[in-house]
C-alpha cells in the first residue's frame, strides 16, 4: 500500500458552531452541515471535520481532546498580510514570521490558536 494524499482531518471541540464561526471568519474556510448534523471545514479539496467533545462521531480517536490539535494551512497570500488579516480580526500572532521547514521545503509561517487552543500556523513557500 503507498498513501498519495490526505482526504480530511478531524478536530474535537468544545463548541462546534464558536469554532466553525472562528475558521470561517480569521482563515477563510466554508462551512457545511451534513443531514446528520455534523459540520465540516472545507478549502481547496480538503476539509475538517468538527466532532463536539463528549459526543464525538464512532469510531473516533482513542483520547479526543479540544485543544490538542496542530495544524499548518498554507497561504498565497504574502505571510505579512496573512498575519495582518489574522491581526485585523483580534487574533495574536503568539510566533512569526519565522523561517520553518515543511514538506515541500522551507517556509515563512506565523502562529495563533484558534477558540479551543489548537495552534494553527499559516505558511508560506518561497518569496
Amino acid at each position: 500500500m503507498r498513501l498519495i494524499d490526505l482526504d480530511h482531518l478531524v478536530l474535537t471541540v468544545a463548541d462546534p458552531e464558536r469554532t466553525a464561526a472562528f475558521y470561517e471568519r480569521v482563515c477563510g474556510l466554508r462551512r457545511e452541515t451534513s443531514p446528520n448534523g455534523g459540520i465540516s471545514l472545507h478549502f481547496g479539496t480538503r476539509k475538517i471535520n468538527l466532532h463536539q467533545a463528549g459526543a464525538e462521531f464512532s469510531p473516533h480517536a482513542a483520547r479526543p481532546a479540544p485543544g490538542s490539535g496542530d495544524l499548518c494551512f498554507l497561504t498565497d497570500a504574502s505571510i505579512d498580510a496573512a498575519a495582518a488579516h489574522v491581526r485585523s480580526q483580534g487574533v495574536a500572532i503568539i510566533k512569526g514570521p519565522v523561517e520553518r521547514t515543511g514538506a515541500q521545503g522551507s517556509m515563512t509561517s506565523i502562529y495563533f490558536r484558534d477558540p479551543d487552543g489548537n495552534l494553527i500556523e499559516i505558511a508560506r513557500y518561497g518569496a
